[in-house]
């Protein structure tokens, strides 16, 4: 492992392997694996005494990009940010408006959390754009899933597999994707809503219209709920389609064009959330929404529901314990991104079972940490 770097410290070892091989290497020498790209998610790479930290930073570099044919492959440890401008090149983007681009999240940590933005409620997750995968598993073997064309393919779909899988099931070491034209110009409506039921019966209604929307999240401004809806196109139709949607609605004031982008890039740099509170991902739908709502306010946390309903960004200003309590009740599962937390998984895991299954066949000697 020559082009291998290992630093140590306190009780915790770093390697930091430049090709596949070198990964292969590092997972069958070392007991106790923690993958780390970035490190934007910190709860999800912590890493005890004893622990090897498998750095993919320096496994980097946009591997293959055809505008034409609108697919890419790049290196795990990529950032996202190098990845968005060579996108940008030629107008393209990832239509799944990935988090903590500008703060250093890499390619292979997006797909590891399964982390989409606001910008998933039109096209869809992260898990929709993703056609192919490489990954080393617990075993050390290279293993290749889907492929790197967009096309139907026969077999277990293991792209999808490694989709939230946290480092848990192998390294990701190389990962394809479908990529989308990006709309040249947006605009957002500020929709004010006089209670919380009216909000999400907008939401219905919006989520049923023929409106072609980016993005729709609701967010609670001064006790009150606030929808943002955003919608993306060319300048010559945009301020028409967004008439049409205000008069649709009854009610909107659009925000200023500089205020559109920096609330939408506040919102994939989770500005809004309090640096030193905890930040969890939970899945919700909008049956969810009014009792998760009590119980988010009378805590004091900070919240944005995103994609239409489907998601809500908590910020959790008290100890995980409780709001694993909370979620357990209500049946709905959390993936912490950041706060003191040995385990990043809160409240009901349905999926539980079917994940050990499966890591029993990839990881059978659990060199990564138990999912």
């Amino acid at each position: 492992m020559s082009a291998t770097l290992s630093t140590t410290m306190s009780a915790v070892t770093v390697i930091s392997p430049e090709t596949n091989e070198d990964v292969q290497t590092v997972v069958c020498a070392y007991e106790q694996i923690v993958v780390r790209g970035g490190g934007t998610k910190p709860a999800l790479c912590t890493a005890g005494d004893g622990a090897t930290v498998l750095d993919t930073r320096r496994l980097t570099g946009i591997v293959e990009y055809e505008p034409g044919e609108f697919v890419f492959t790049a290196r795990a440890g990529t950032p996202l940010r190098e990845i968005a401008d060579a996108l940008a090149a030629y107008g393209q983007y990832l239509p799944f408006d990935p988090p903590l681009v500008q703060e250093g999240a890499t390619l292979g940590g997006t797909v590891a959390a399964g982390l989409s933005g606001s910008g998933r409620h039109r096209y869809g997750g992260v898990r929709d754009f993703l056609i192919g995968v490489r990954f080393v598993d617990g075993q050390g073997r290279l293993v290749r899933g889907g492929g790197k064309v967009v096309k139907n393919a026969a077999g277990f779909d293991l792209p999808k597999l490694l989709v939230g899988s946290i480092g848990r099931l192998g390294v990701i070491v190389e990962a394809s994707f479908k990529v989308f034209p990006q709309p040249p110009r947006y605009a957002t409506l500020r929709v004010s809503q006089p209670s919380l039921d009216a909000a999400l019966a907008a939401i219905t209604r919006l989520n049923g219209s023929t409106f072609d929307i980016e993005a729709l999240d609701l967010l609670i401004e001064a006790g009150a709920p606030v929808l943002y809806v955003r919608q993306g196109g060319l300048a010559t139709t945009l301020e028409e389609r967004q008439q049409s949607l205000r008069i649709w609605l009854g009610v909107g004031t659009p925000l200023r064009e500089t205020d559109e982008a920096e609330f939408w890039a506040a919102a994939r740099a989770f500005s809004w959330a309090p640096a030193d509170w905890s930040l969890v991902k939970t899945p919700i739908t909008l049956n969810t929404i009014p009792v998760l709502e009590q119980i988010l306010q009378a805590s004091g946390a900070q919240r944005r529901y995103l994609a239409g309903g489907a998601l809500v960004w908590i910020a959790w200003p008290g100890e995980l314990a409780q709001l694993h309590v909370y979620l357990t009740q209500l049946q709905l599962s959390g993936l912490v991104l950041r706060g003191e937390t040995q385990w990043p998984f809160v409240g009901a895991r349905t999926g539980a079972s079917l994940a050990a299954r499966v890591k029993r066949v990839l990881d059978p000697t659990n060199r990564f940490p138990i999912l």
